[in-house]
């Protein structure tokens, strides 16, 4: 009694599943912040009704916090069960077992998997082996379509539109996966954007040859008067193959209350978290912080995704 019968989200049960931003068009990335906006005012009682029965198969590979726990609250939150595991060491890959032999075990089991992988393209290659859908919970430094979605979505909330921003990127652009499908989907949006990182952390050539309209800098200073959003990216310590590097490059950028006087009034300051020394504390008291509200956002746009996915109707 509580579903909306004329409503059915018939591109992602088509697609099946959410492997990597590029996949989608502009018209289905404004329905899926549709339909989150119309969860969100839903009551939780009738949240709850919406998946009752339904498991779905948490599987992360690589440590998480924000990305796992979301899933899961998003899962709860619905009124279904999730199973799975939160460590690599946990899993029976440990004594061998390939991860094909893992997907199509768990797809006996659940009704949709959710998956974190430390290898690029592990979730695609699960995909193209599982009878149910899957979720890309972030695959090594490729994609992280989910956060994409939810930092989308926290950008129309805070400006009302994703057309036409101005958009720093700051940190990590080589290994942060977060940082790839961002640009990639904003480049849509036909938004202008700024990467800003050291030499060695550039955004990846095959990144920029998928997007338009950006230049490339090595100073916050030199963009943040005129940005909408500040995204900043922690650099990535478990990506680097050298540790050496890592430590010339890991206090590069340091984000102070002092370097928010001549902002935009609405400019918000992101971040996909966990932060390490790259936004001051003292910045969380300021008016531009969103990065906390991002993250809750990630629950409401992680419902609506399994929620379509499942053919849930509201």
């Amino acid at each position: 009694m509580f579903l909306n019968n004329h409503y059915c989200s018939w591109f992602l049960m088509e697609k099946k599943d959410i492997i990597s931003i590029n996949e989608f068009s502009i018209d289905e990335i404004n329905e899926i912040i549709e339909k989150a906006k119309q969860l969100e005012a839903l009551e939780p009682e009738k949240k709850l009704q919406l998946l009752k029965g339904k498991v779905i198969a948490c599987l992360f590979y690589e440590p998480s916090t924000r990305t796992r726990d979301s899933f899961k609250t998003a899962i709860a939150r619905l009124g279904a069960s999730a199973i799975g595991f939160d460590s690599a060491d946990a899993t029976s890959g440990k004594k061998g077992e390939s991860l094909h032999d893992t997907i199509k075990m768990y797809e006996g089991y659940a009704d949709l998997i959710v998956m974190r992988h430390n290898k690029d393209g592990s979730a695609k290659l699960a995909a193209g082996v599982s009878k149910i859908p899957v979720i890309n919970a972030g695959d090594g430094k490729n994609q992280h379509p989910t956060q994409t979605l939810l930092d989308l979505y926290t950008i129309k909330k805070i400006h009302g539109s994703l057309f036409n921003l101005n958009i720093a990127l700051v940190g990590d652009l080589k290994y942060g996966r977060t940082a790839h499908s961002l640009a990639q989907a904003l480049s849509m949006f036909n938004c202008r954007l700024f990467f800003i990182s050291p030499p060695n952390l550039k955004m990846p050539e095959h990144i920029l040859e998928s997007v338009r309209n950006y230049s490339e800098h090595e100073k916050i200073q030199d963009v943040i008067s005129d940005a909408d959003i500040l995204y900043m990216t922690r650099i990535q310590r478990e990506r680097f193959p050298d540790e050496n590097e890592y430590q010339k490059v890991k206090n590069v950028y340091k984000l102070t209350a002092g370097m928010l006087k001549n902002v935009k009034p609405n400019m918000k300051v992101m971040h996909p978290l966990p932060r390490v020394n790259e936004i001051d504390k003292k910045v969380d008291d300021t008016p531009y912080a969103h990065y906390f509200e991002q993250a809750q956002n990630g629950v409401i746009i992680r419902q609506a995704l399994i929620g379509m996915l499942l053919g849930a109707k509201w």
